[in-house]
């Protein structure tokens, strides 16, 4: 099936991400920094909320796919991609943090793919602690991209930047997870 509700919901998280870097190259004058920040945040969030239901919806719906179970992870991969970048570039998070998370990703994926091709998908299939390291870095990107301080109590750069670095630590710890999990797999089929 090529076409469902969650593989629209999915296309619509990979449509949204050129909006969500251009709401940065606008003019002060048309959308002020803190509105885009705000836009920008609503955006991430609403992509996240649509990365959780159309799972929940092709489940519910009996609608799960081949292509939605690609996808998927690629609509994820891309839209934190963008918001990493984009934070680098609004001098709002590390570059290394930024690369340990995006090198991770693609290392993992080029791993599944590998393991996949060898019949042992299962050996690298989502763990506990990379569920955990993907719910660490959803919460923090939305508050490195707000920026502000809500009401003088809350910095949401300061939280936003303890929980990427808790991430980024969440993020090795899984990788050295999974390629530990892929390496008796590695011995034997060379």
């Amino acid at each position: 099936m090529l076409m469902n509700l969650p593989i629209f919901l999915t296309w619509l998280r990979i449509i949204a991400i050129p909006l969500f870097v251009g709401i940065f190259y606008l003019p002060p004058e048309l959308l002020p920094p803190a509105t885009q920040n705000l836009v920008a945040t609503i955006i991430f969030g609403g992509a996240a909320l649509t990365d959780w239901l159309d799972g929940y919806l092709a489940r519910a719906l009996n609608q799960t796919s081949a292509f939605g179970a690609f996808l998927d992870p690629v609509a994820d991969k891309l839209m934190v991609t963008a918001a990493l970048i984009v934070l680098v570039h609004l001098g709002r998070l590390d570059a290394s943090i930024a690369l340990i998370i995006i090198g991770r990703e693609i290392t993992i994926s080029a791993l599944r793919e590998w393991m996949a091709q060898i019949g042992k998908s299962k050996s690298v299939a989502v763990s506990l602690l990379g569920k955990v390291k993907t719910a660490a870095q959803m919460v923090a990107i939305p508050l490195l991209l707000y920026h502000d301080k809500v009401y003088e109590l809350f910095d949401s750069q300061r939280i936003g930047t303890w929980l990427i670095y808790i991430a980024a630590v969440l993020t090795l710890w899984s990788m050295i997870y999974y390629l530990r999990a892929a390496i008796p797999h590695a011995i034997y089929h060379r």
